[in-house]
């Protein structure tokens, strides 16, 4: 596809993205785009069982292989659970995989969510897309990519059922239509058992997969369709304005797929 954009969904933990917008990025790999996943850690306080290394490297590979389940890539940028923090170290790691990766739009996680890693990691991709195309912001890692020729299109996912840390409602400004796609992101989800597992043992859920299908129905009937993801587009100053996701969407006839707010 000559015009096939690069797509990176980045997010704290492996899982997130799973839960927030795998039916996009199903949508935009079977239009032909780029996809890739990224976590900022690779999970490893995640279990009860297993120590931080091992549960660590068994996450990595859930998460490889439900990337895999939509021929995405997978990346790891190797942060620690709880322990990513909004500081010039960390900006410039981030940066450096920005301009390693490329991406023309760029999902992550939002501003306002339930614990500090998704928060830290909204902040530092948010200033990372500002910093990634200045020629003197340098990142001091061994053979530093060039600049990005711009600022990528940035959009923030839902926070987790949709509120805050105070419960209080998380306003989105469209949504896309996943229903058709829904059982891909079923079964990307579905491949991260060890999660699954953690959550059965540290919060007493054991409603995994069925609060992902919950979610998307609460978010699909916004829009009156079965599945759907919201999503907030970040325009701050010098950012894009344009909603490059639903132009691609809808280009590449993903009928329906998105629906602005009014």
């Amino acid at each position: 596809m000559s015009n096939a954009r690069r797509i990176l969904a980045i997010h704290a933990h492996p899982d997130d993205v799973e839960f927030q917008c795998a039916g996009t990025l199903a949508l935009l790999r079977q239009a032909g785009h780029h996809v890739t996943i990224a976590t900022m850690t690779p999970g490893d306080c995640g279990s009860a069982e297993l120590g931080s290394d091992e549960i660590a490297s068994v996450r990595r590979g859930e998460a490889e292989a439900a990337a895999r389940l939509i021929g995405a890539d997978y990346f790891c940028l190797e942060f620690r659970d709880l322990a990513i923090f909004d500081d010039d170290d960390s900006r410039r790691r981030v940066v450096e995989f920005l301009r390693k990766t490329r991406p023309d739009i760029i999902l992550t996680a939002p501003p306002v969510d339930y614990m500090p890693d998704h928060e830290a990691t909204s902040r530092l991709v948010r200033d990372a897309c500002f910093a990634a195309p200045i020629p003197n912001y340098v990142t001091r890692q061994w053979e530093p990519a060039p600049p990005l020729e711009a600022i990528p299109t940035l959009y923030f996912v839902d926070a987790l059922e949709g509120n805050d840390r105070d419960g209080r409602p998380h306003a989105v400004d469209f949504y896309v239509d996943v229903s058709r796609v829904f059982d891909t992101k079923r079964e990307m989800l579905a491949k991260h058992a060890s999660q699954r597992d953690w959550l059965l043992k540290h919060h007493g859920i054991d409603e995994y997969l069925n609060s992902q299908k919950e979610w998307g129905a609460h978010r699909g009937a916004a829009i009156g369709v079965e599945q759907a993801e919201g999503f907030r587009q970040y325009r701050g100053h010098a950012y894009p304005s344009a909603n490059l996701l639903l132009e691609l969407l809808s280009q590449d006839g993903q009928s329906g797929s998105g629906n602005l707010l009014a």
